[in-house]
């Protein structure tokens, strides 16, 4: 693992000169790249300026001219669905080698260097991200993620030497003037602020000296709550220890700060047998323990009762100006964090800040960026929190899954329920032929599947997985906004399903985003039913709820864009309807909440008239059954780029929706026939199957 150095930039003069003109900027030298995974020390790098003066010179060139080469290399990689992000191959070991090789102190003041394997952004105009470490100083807290954060950041760590003594305001000067330099540069470009603990504090305080700047905290267990931390009554008992005894100090504070099960955990697969798994981990935990002593190098005793002064006065300096923050914050609160109480403080900053999202990790300890499970750029996505500009666009931000985040996602989180529904997939040839799997479905893009909408959209995973599987492809599902403004999140918001919906390409359901997708050949998913359909009634399963506008017919003939009608059955193999929306109109408390939800809910039918314009939402009450299967029709592919006539006659625009709809209807009509002479419609059958031939095999089904 390797890191590279770079010392902070130099201001010269003020940033509005006489006259309204800007004063030159000049960037200082950069620092040779360091080794950090090797004997090497901080003190042991050579320094070489005039090897820098070319990319200084660059530096110097307007923003665009620097980014060319950049953008041209993005456009030559790009970002396809499933690459590979790095996540999960670097352990908490790494962190050790590499904070033992920087923490040398060289004498130099706090610093900013960019780790090597970061890399190169892959996407056009990547936002700029610093981190800004907790209490240790060194800045290698973000290393489990420098390779999945490099690929759509540039990523800069802020390193504070052991024996650095720069008072809190001293260091928020230090960041303030690189947001400031690096925001001349890019007036339109966010700024992303990492603050892990302390940092925490350091991000909060710069926000709130630099409104005009837009920035975008990330907050990890901030230590603002400090003064209520359990380390509190042994602090005078740690002051007063004999020195020979500083060695202590590390190994309370390692057991303190984090869970070293789940950090032994990180990079230790997760389809391994029960044997193998403790085997794993108890060499991982025997290998990791023997490096906590190397915490007393890392955080000397002097070091450690500085960092404390320190904490004390940073939480007390930023809680006095909570109030002017009016940056954008995700706050990722430790439920088992016993070095400060951030479940508690997630609960005050989440009432406190004016733009504050949380999300809530309640088996994780205070180092959650280095405990196994918890992949940063995935939470960020997930959040819809990432963004290219000053307001996020969802087309153009968004970034395909992972393969990393593929794997957790489907191999483990959603693994027992495909296992258990064990989908069928099944399309339809230019000819008219229906075969298993995919082949049916274009390759290329602008498609737009159109079909039935499942009860709470349970019929969206195994689709979403197929795509994935067979073709690497990304569908772009139109969803109802309540999805994605966090308006009823609270302070303890864990990880959900529509953190799921995002990352793997929801977005608005609006007629702009529908267009631009169109524009860019994307494959679009689209429920004319939407809520009314997904939120159905008793009885209504099944049941189609589109509106009398073919207003996405004509949208697609403008742009040539195929059209795949789908059906969809087995939700009534899955789950049964206990209380609907009428049942529960008629309980007066739940009466009252469905309407102060849907009081504040965008509406997106306010136009169609009668029941199918009833979009109102409410979460019904289920009950599981053993399950059936669940069986996917997509039907033949319906050209529109011959349609031409399509988008001016309404009347030719209204046949082809009506043949779409009853394309959709006939496909679960065939559906719901076929799957009566399925052999392993049952459970029991699919189980036998997979103990004879093994999970990871095929279930027959019908004959198409």
């Amino acid at each position: 693992m390797s890191v590279a150095l770079h010392t902070l930039p130099a201001v010269v003069g003020s940033s509005p000169g006489v006259g309204g003109l800007r004063t030159r900027r000049r960037q200082p030298p950069r620092l040779a790249p360091l080794r950090a995974g090797s004997v090497e020390t901080a003190s042991a790098v050579v320094v070489s300026v005039n090897a820098e003066v070319e990319v200084e010179k660059k530096k110097d060139e307007p923003a665009d001219v620097r980014g060319k080469v950049v953008v041209e290399e993005a456009a030559a990689a790009g970002l396809e669905a499933l690459y590979d992000d790095g996540f999960g191959r670097v352990t908490v070991k790494e962190y050790f080698a590499a904070a033992r090789a920087i923490s040398t102190d060289d004498g130099g003041p706090p610093r900013w260097f960019c780790p090597v394997e970061a890399g190169q952004p892959a996407v056009d105009n990547a936002p700029l991200l610093l981190f800004l470490p907790g209490t240790d100083g060194v800045g290698m807290g973000l290393i489990l993620h420098h390779k999945s954060l490099g690929r759509v950041f540039e990523v800069r760590c802020l390193h504070i030497p052991v024996n650095d003594r720069t008072p809190f305001e001293g260091l928020l000067q230090i960041i303030e003037s690189s947001i400031k330099y690096e925001h001349d540069l890019s007036p339109n470009r966010p700024i992303y602020l990492i603050g892990d603990s302390f940092g925490g504090c350091l991000a909060l305080s710069v926000a709130a000296r630099n409104p005009q700047i837009d920035l975008v905290l990330i907050l990890i267990n901030p230590a603002t709550s400090f003064s209520k931390t359990p380390l509190q009554p042994i602090l005078p008992v740690l002051e007063a220890m004999p020195s020979d005894l500083h060695v202590t100090v590390p190994y309370l504070l390692s057991f303190v700060m984090g869970d070293p099960l789940k950090m032994a955990m990180v990079s230790i697969e997760n389809n391994l047998s029960p044997p193998e798994t403790l085997q794993k981990l108890s060499d991982s935990l025997t290998s990791m323990l023997p490096l906590l002593s190397e915490l007393a190098d890392i955080i000397p005793r002097d070091t450690f009762f500085w960092k404390l002064k320190l904490l004390k006065s940073g939480a007390a300096f930023t809680n006095s100006r909570l109030h002017a923050v009016q940056a954008e914050v995700l706050l990722l609160a430790s439920g088992n964090d016993n070095l400060l109480p951030s479940g508690e403080e997630a609960d005050r900053l989440f009432k406190s800040l004016k733009n504050c999202r949380v999300r809530y990790f309640k088996d994780n300890g205070h180092t959650l960026l280095l405990e196994d499970g918890v992949n940063l750029l995935s939470v960020i996505k997930g959040a819809n929190m990432y963004r290219r500009g000053r307001q996020r666009d969802p087309v153009t931000d968004y970034l395909p899954p992972t393969s990393s985040e593929f794997k957790k996602t489907f191999d483990e989180d959603h693994k027992l329920f495909h296992l258990a529904l064990s989908p069928v997939m099944l399309s339809t040839l230019k000819n008219g032929n229906i075969v298993r799997g995919l082949a049916g479905v274009p390759d290329q893009g602008p498609v737009l599947f159109v079909g039935y909408h499942a009860l709470m959209g349970i019929e969206l995973s195994p689709l979403y997985e197929e795509f994935l599987r067979e073709k690497k492809t990304v569908i772009r599902g139109m969803a109802h906004p309540i999805l994605f403004g966090g308006k009823h999140e609270s302070s303890r918001q864990e990880l959900s399903r529509f953190d799921t919906v995002s990352m793997y390409g929801g977005l608005p359901v609006t007629p702009i985003n529908m267009y631009r997708l169109f524009e860019r050949n994307q494959f679009v998913l689209l429920y004319p039913g939407g809520v009314r359909e997904a939120l159905h009634r008793k009885g209504e399963s099944y049941k189609l709820f589109w509106p009398d506008q073919p207003e996405f017919v004509r949208m697609a003939a403008r742009f040539g864009v195929t059209i795949v009608p789908f059906g969809f059955v087995g939700e009534d193999d899955v789950l049964e309807l206990v209380l609907d929306y009428n049942d529960q109109k008629n309980i007066p408390y739940l009466r009252e909440w469905i309407e102060s939800i849907n009081q504040e809910a965008q509406r997106v039918r306010d136009s169609v008239k009668g029941e199918d314009g009833n979009q109102d939402m409410y979460i019904p009450a289920l009950l599981p059954k053993v399950p059936g299967r669940f069986y996917y029709l997509f039907g033949k592919p319906i050209e529109m780029k011959r349609m031409s006539n399509v988008v001016r006659d309404r009347k030719s625009a209204n046949e082809v929706y009506l043949h779409i709809k009853s394309e959709v209807e006939n496909a679960m009509s065939y559906l719901k026939r076929k799957r009566d002479e399925d052999p392993y419609r049952s459970i029991a059958q699919r189980a036998l199957y997979n103990a004879s031939w093994g999970i990871s095999a095929e279930v027959p089904t019908f004959e198409p």
